[in-house]
């Protein structure tokens, strides 16, 4: 269903149905007690939770998902997420664009090996700037954590079993594409004034 409906909203945005260009990122998110095994101190985040290594196209709609604990170095996992897919999935895909903080041997081997045509562009923060700083395509990884976190139960991991929280995120997805697909119309919730 994601498919079908990132495919759809592509179209209507005017692009090809499959990406050229796609970006990873892999945001911490708090648990509860009730987290269950998969949870890790990320060291740079300050949080113990997990992290959902996401992989999205330059539009922001997600392309795979993998959940790992959250002190999992990025460029560990990267592999990990890459091979969700293949090339034959997205056949027009050539670049994936990444953080400094992916650099990482394991994932540089990955991409060495000649099973997969895809590039890896790493940015890095421009030199001398400080606090957020949006870099080309990437910014679309901000927006798509943004969109995200309105969902309540993606504000926070509470979830025991990381298949289940998996599941979410492709749920929560597909209501944004529907969305976009389809505005609900609905009027803004304002409250009523009371008589005086």
């Amino acid at each position: 269903m994601v498919k079908a409906l990132r495919e759809r909203t592509r179209v209507e945005a005017g692009r090809e149905p499959t990406p050229s260009a796609a970006c990873i990122e892999s945001p911490s998110v708090q648990t509860t007690e009730s987290g269950g095994p998969e949870r890790g101190d990320d060291g740079g985040q300050t949080s113990n939770g997990r992290k959902r290594h996401l992989w999205v196209e330059t539009l922001g709609w997600l392309l795979a998902v993998l959940l790992t604990r959250a002190g999992l170095a990025d460029g560990v996992a990267a592999p990990l997420l890459l091979g969700l897919v293949t090339p034959q999935d997205f056949p027009r895909l050539a670049t994936i664009c990444a953080e400094q903080q992916d650099h990482h041997a394991a994932r540089d081997a990955w991409m060495a090996e000649p099973r997969t045509i895809w590039r890896l562009a790493v940015q890095g923060r421009p030199a001398g700037t400080q606090g957020f700083t949006p870099l080309e395509k990437r910014w679309v990884m901000e927006r798509r954590n943004a969109w995200h976190s309105r969902y309540r139960r993606n504000s926070k991991d509470d979830e025991r079993s990381t298949a289940s929280r998996t599941a979410m995120l492709p749920i929560s997805h597909s209501h944004l594409m529907l969305n976009r697909l389809s505005p609900c119309g609905r009027p803004a919730f304002h409250y009523r004034k009371e008589a005086a």
